[in-house]
């Protein structure tokens, strides 16, 4: 069986367009036998931490029940649709980094919109596009992209570009794939074959039909050709794929590649305490210390009693090794402002012999 990894799998976080869970998406993924599976919901990356902890929990299942884990990778990124007429293009992280400029880039057109909506334009998306996987994905009803699009995209991300090619059973799919293939090889890009899923099963097609027609104002009965005209939109393995590929095997091998050129799992990621601005030629932990040797001295005289001297250098330690000097500077800063007030704000911290009273306050 070829090997086939699909890139540009929807859920129901692609709101009132993708019709199943990202943990359907994921288990019949795995089912299939997909090498990996690449969730991108439309201008959001809202659903892929669903999906990361169903595969998991998955992982998890299977080494709980003597089984050997699936052989299956999840990537995770976002398919950004356009008000500037560029079709969608689906765009994964390479590396933490690329994270960062994508969800930057999310946040950019969040800001833009009302709520629920995200304006976008292809300049954003080359400003950002560093350390970026892109698959242009042409509208269904076209045989390509404008070529000045694909031109342009190619110059902002060499070697990081591909063109989307699906065959849903239209009538004139083989046609379209050639016309594809020829634009794909004119411009020196690879050929990515995808279902372009929006459903994990066939007969979630049901489901697909309802939440269309709730999208675009009209029921199910008077929907007529506004709904897609069959059943294709789910997920497919390495074998039908291979099948509907015949004629370009290059493009099944092209999302094997993409997905071996990921290196960023959500895994990467860590909370990052946000940083406290500083004096010039200080660190917060160099900050931190001055400011509590300097209130320590204020208080107990210098030099300091030996118990105190003690205790604080094994707090300091501690704090260095956590990293928690930001917070503790955020705290004072927020004690400061209180005491700053008139009257004074009260707020509890470690002295407690201190009387509770609102012109009292401390730290």
């Amino acid at each position: 069986m070829p090997g086939f990894a699909e890139l540009a799998a929807a859920t129901n976080f692609s709101f009132l367009r993708g019709a199943s869970h990202p943990a359907e998406m994921v288990a019949r993924a795995i089912e299939l036998g997909c090498a990996g599976l690449g969730i991108a919901d439309r201008n959001s990356v809202a659903g892929v931490v669903r999906a990361h902890v169903a595969l998991r929990e998955a992982r998890d299942k299977a080494l709980a029940a003597g089984l050997v884990p699936p052989a299956f990778r999840l990537v995770v990124g976002a398919r950004l649709a356009f008000a500037d007429e560029t079709p969608d293009i689906i765009a994964y992280p390479a590396t933490r980094a690329g994270w960062g400029r994508l969800t930057g880039l999310l946040s950019l057109g969040n800001l833009r919109a009302a709520k629920g909506d995200c304006i976008l334009h292809l300049a954003d998306l080359i400003d950002h596009a560093d350390d970026l996987l892109l698959i242009v994905m042409p509208d269904a009803e076209a045989d390509g992209v404008d070529d000045a699009v694909l031109r342009r995209l190619a110059a902002a991300a060499p070697g990081r570009l591909w063109l989307g090619a699906t065959m849903p059973r239209s009538g004139r799919d083989r046609r379209r794939l050639i016309r594809l293939g020829q634009q794909a090889d004119g411009a020196g890009v690879r050929l990515l074959a995808t279902a372009d899923p929006l459903y994990a099963r066939p007969e979630d097609r049901v489901i697909h039909d309802i939440i269309s027609c709730i999208r675009m104002g009209t029921t199910v009965m008077a929907a007529g050709r506004l709904l897609l005209p069959n059943a294709e939109r789910h997920l497919k393995g390495a074998d039908e794929m291979a099948r509907l590929f015949a004629a370009r095997p290059d493009a099944l091998a092209a999302s094997l590649d993409l997905l071996g050129r990921i290196a960023f799992s959500l895994d990467d990621l860590r909370y990052c305490y946000p940083n406290e601005p500083v004096p010039d030629g200080w660190d917060a932990q160099g900050w931190l210390e001055h400011m509590v040797r300097q209130a320590a001295l204020a208080r107990y005289g210098d030099p300091l009693p030996p118990r105190v001297a003690a205790m604080l250098a094994e707090e300091f330690t501690l704090i260095a090794r956590q990293r928690y000097a930001h917070y503790f500077l955020t705290v004072h800063d927020l004690v400061r402002y209180a005491r700053a007030q008139q009257p004074p704000i009260l707020c509890q911290g470690g002295d407690r012999r201190r009387t509770r009273s609102s012109a009292s306050c401390s730290a």
